[in-house]
């Protein structure tokens, strides 16, 4: 059983929510509510929740600044409800720290799943880790430390993408396929490859490099990804 916090305005969908969410045949939940940011703000400082459900439209503060003000106090997980399905958007809100998004309309079967997901991946994120630190050329993954360094220079990662470099890491010059990114990585069977292409595109920023012209992190077009040492050029 979750602890989960809804915070949506529209009181017909928060009933709704509260009503299949805690009394879910597979797995029931325990529900608060609230209709405004401030109150969602304060509902996370004083309480201690296992996954929060963030609408964008709220009354006093658009939710993609609401999400930006509850990073900076908890690292709980927050699953965007929105209306807006703008790709532009969507990346920004991955940026901003939003652990998975779904555009309404939804159902509360889809809403389950996902939170199983989100759910499973912050568990997993809680257990002890191998403690052998990975080295692929100049790059150092260290899981237990949950650190990451790229020539003796520590990266500033976030959450999935340590989790997304450490797993790569472990398979250095082995073509992983996008769905055991998905599986291994987020815990979904299925979901959008725009996901990990964002995460992608942000760790390759952060090791200096581009997908046009990569070092470590390489693409292969309809097969996966794969992580290897750069090739170093004769002068």
């Amino acid at each position: 059983m979750a602890s989960v916090l809804v915070v949506e305005d529209d009181q017909f969908v928060r009933s709704a929510l509260i009503r299949q969410l805690s009394m879910s045949s597979a797995e029931p939940h325990t529900v608060r509510s609230v209709g405004t940011a401030l109150e969602a703000l304060r509902e996370v400082a004083h309480f201690r929740f296992d996954v929060v459900i963030l609408d964008l439209g709220l009354p006093d503060l658009d939710g993609s600044e609401a999400l930006k003000m509850l990073r900076g106090i908890t690292d709980v997980p927050v699953i965007i409800a929105t209306a807006r399905d703008d790709e532009a958007e969507i990346v920004r809100l991955l940026h901003a720290g939003a652990d998975d998004y779904l555009v309404k309309p939804f159902s509360v079967d889809h809403l389950s799943a996902r939170m199983a997901a989100v759910l499973r991946r912050s568990r997993a994120a809680g257990e002890p880790p191998a403690s052998r630190a990975l080295r692929v050329g100049g790059l150092t993954v260290d899981p237990l430390r949950r650190q990451a360094e790229l020539d003796g220079t520590p990266l500033d990662l976030t959450r999935r993408e340590f989790d997304l470099l450490a797993f790569l890491a472990g398979r250095p010059g082995v073509v992983v396929p996008r769905k055991e990114l998905l599986a291994e990585v987020w815990q979904q069977s299925y979901g959008d490859d725009q996901t990990i292409d964002v995460h992608l595109s942000w760790l390759r920023r952060k090791l200096g490099e581009t997908a046009a012209r990569p070092r470590y992190l390489h693409t292969l077009r309809g097969v996966g990804v794969k992580l290897e040492p750069p090739v170093e050029t004769q002068p």
